[in-house]
């Protein structure tokens, strides 16, 4: 039996549905059982609960082969968005230690090095090293860069303001990845389950693209050849996110996330490797779902 936490997120489905087609028990954790609709007539088990609740989290772990396990986001963090984060680490690495599970993949991301000065990553650094120190747990770390999908949340910007815009630099190569490459490097260690130890899978797309490589493309796809994008100041940039309703914490860790991967100090213990470059193109995501996306909003 597997456990999936996030099972109606982008990555925690797709692996539910692939353990499923292969004949395994998986049991789908999420926060609705109307978003996991589909994976019931599947055959999952579903479980709704709070990833604070260790008791809850303990039960559903307990016999489990396996889980996928994540840090889902928070858009009304409480104080702030490291501690809710904070939370949510105590609370799984302790049902982790409690049940008796064994093998464990994370999805974290590029930068969890950093302890400090990275945003959320740097929370998500803290739940590297709390399930680090459960014993005997064999943990497989998934790193992955930027989400293609993240680019949706810009729809808006590009309709009202013809623009494409953020603190990061225009010029600034990085890994684009989809959550479908993540999702399948998930399934690869799920179903094998020889990784031992504490391990680091880096996921990076085919290759490393600049913000103004990916504006082109966005403005071939939608037929909009004035669309540039522009590097705000951060003032400007916190503004922004403000102004479309993030609270402030996330806001703040949204810029010093971006000055982290800006500094260089993001990218400083990671390589790209054949292991690590992955199939789905940004060129490919921006003509097959970005455009449509843009031309339904």
């Amino acid at each position: 039996m597997y456990v999936i936490l996030g099972a109606s997120g982008r990555t925690g489905k797709e692996i539910s549905k692939a353990l499923l087609a292969a004949g395994k028990q998986v049991t789908a954790v999420g926060r609705s059982e109307a978003n996991l609709a589909d994976l019931i007539a599947l055959g999952a088990k579903t479980v709704i609960g709070d990833l604070e609740d260790t008791d809850f989290l303990t039960q559903t772990f307990t016999g489990a082969e396996a889980a996928y396990l994540l840090s889902p986001p928070n858009w009304n963090p409480q104080p702030t968005w490291r501690e809710a984060q904070r939370r949510v680490t105590h609370s799984v690495t302790n049902a982790v230690k409690a049940s008796g599970l064994k093998k464990v993949v994370l999805l974290s991301s590029h930068g969890a090095h950093m302890p400090e000065g990275a945003g959320p990553v740097s929370g998500i650094h803290e739940f590297e090293e709390a399930l680090k120190t459960v014993p005997g747990l064999d943990l497989k770390i998934l790193r992955p860069g930027y989400f293609m999908e993240n680019l949706f949340a810009n729809i808006g910007m590009i309709k009202n303001m013809g623009i494409l815009g953020s603190t990061m630099k225009a010029d600034l190569p990085f890994s684009f990845v989809h959550t479908q490459d993540i999702a399948a490097v998930a399934i690869q260690h799920l179903l094998d389950l020889s990784f031992t130890g504490h391990s680091i899978h880096f996921i990076d797309g085919p290759r490393d693209v600049t913000y103004n490589e990916v504006t082109e493309l966005i403005a071939k796809a939608i037929n909009n050849p004035s669309l540039k994008y522009i590097t705000f100041p951060k003032d400007q940039g916190k503004a922004g996110m403000m102004a479309a309703g993030l609270a402030e914490t996330i806001a703040d860790g949204y810029i010093d996330l971006l000055d982290a991967i800006n500094s260089g100090e993001y990218f400083k213990d990671y390589v790209r490797t054949t292991e690590s470059t992955t199939p789905t193109s940004v060129e490919w995501f921006i003509t097959n779902q970005f455009a449509p996306a843009y031309q339904n909003a």
